[in-house]
């Protein structure tokens, strides 16, 4: 199959380097042929840095680059079997796309948004033919990323996304599906895992370093909530947070912090700044934490009772199997172990007892508990198979 994308930036161009080593001839799409030469460029210094490794035989890398045809003309997808688009996050302009790519590629050809926050059924609904689009969102950076998120939209053909599930993982990735809801299922369930640092923060419990201390070295996670945002970059990072809690109706759960957004509006976006929740100048001094391990477990469970709860309610709200939602939050954002395991591991009971706790004191809807959370509560059940 020939497989073409749109859009050469870091997503496109890292599709573009997956696809090509797993076999597909890629027709890579861009406007700017500057920007396709960059890209060309960058994809084969990985492929390269790969053969020295040992992780390709350098004929293997070889054959990916030559796999690769950069084009600034859409007309050459018209032998494409499938279409994957990876450019701005904006509905109109997608939509615009895939208008220009049905009148070109074959009636057959699958046609596939990466989007990370836009509805696919919207996308899709732009086409004659939706019912062969589907969501494939990989996560950056594409070649190491495991994770790739499957999604349906209303439209969707029966049997299309398990076909492209199929396909996905014969790319050497792990491939979920989720249904198309905001979010999909990491850039929802993960949400606390931002946002109630940051609400305790502001609350004065805590300090930056002590959140980041309290959930790396007693909760496990590879980073702390305050450096990942700024790591990610507040403009990424804040941008999410707001498309989602738009896209739920303002649901409490996903509002958005000032505090974050003073950082955005400021241009303190993290890393790539200098500057964010962090001082990332030459010689800056890093605050240390205070270690106090009393203090630090509470900051874990209730961050921690936060993720669970919006885990179950993905569960329980059939956004996902509670296999793919374990799957997606261990590869596609290195959690220690899955939220739901971790629930169990508690103790449902327990991890209920700190929503409720956290609800009694606030009277805030944020904190309220999943039906299936209080049920596996009552009942004293396990969310997975024992």
């Amino acid at each position: 199959m020939i497989i073409g994308i749109i859009g050469s930036g870091a997503m496109g161009a890292g599709i573009a380097q997956v696809v090509a080593a797993a076999g597909h001839e890629v027709r890579l799409l861009d406007q700017s042929a500057a920007a396709l030469d960059k890209a060309l460029a960058s994809i084969g210094a990985n492929l390269r840095k790969l053969a020295e490794k040992g992780k390709l035989t350098v004929e293997a890398a070889e054959a990916a680059t030559a796999r690769l045809h950069p084009t600034t003309a859409m007309a050459d997808f018209a032998d494409c079997g499938m279409v994957i688009e990876a450019i701005v996050e904006d509905l109109a302009v997608k939509q615009q796309v895939f208008k220009q790519v049905e009148s070109i590629v074959p009636a057959d050809c699958i046609l596939a948004s990466n989007t990370s926050s836009l509805a696919i059924t919207a996308i899709a609904a732009a086409c004659q033919r939706p019912e062969r689009f589907v969501g494939i969102h990989f996560f950056n950076p594409a070649p190491l990323m495991q994770l790739v998120e499957i999604i349906p939209a209303v439209q969707t053909r029966a049997g299309l996304a398990e076909e492209v599930q199929a396909l996905v993982a014969g790319w050497g990735k792990r491939p979920v599906l989720a249904q198309d809801t905001p979010g999909f299922i990491v850039n929802r369930v993960a949400r606390p895992f931002y946002g109630e640092a940051i609400r305790i923060l502001e609350e004065g419990i805590a300090d930056v370093a002590t959140i980041d201390w309290a959930l790396t070295e007693l909760g496990g996670f590879r980073m702390g909530p305050f450096a990942l945002m700024d790591f990610i970059g507040h403009d990424v990072n804040y941008r999410v947070t707001e498309s989602v809690f738009n896209a739920f109706f303002y649901d409490p759960r996903y509002r958005p912090s000032f505090t974050q957004r003073r950082l955005f509006e400021a241009g303190y976006y993290g890393r790539k700044a200098g500057r964010g929740f962090y001082d990332y100048a030459p010689g800056a001094a890093q605050p240390a934490p205070t270690r106090d391990p009393e203090l630090g477990r509470r900051i874990l469970h209730r961050v921690l009772a936060m993720l669970i709860n919006e885990a179950a309610e993905a569960l329980y709200l059939r956004v996902a199997s509670a296999a793919d939602l374990e799957l997606a939050m261990t590869t596609g954002v290195n959690y220690p172990k899955g939220l739901l395991a971790w629930a169990d591991e508690l103790g449902p009971a327990t991890v209920l007892a700190t929503l409720d706790g956290l609800y009694h004191d606030y009277h805030e809807d944020r904190y309220r508990a999943s039906v299936l959370l209080r049920r596996r509560a009552e009942s004293n059940q396990h969310f997975l198979a024992q």
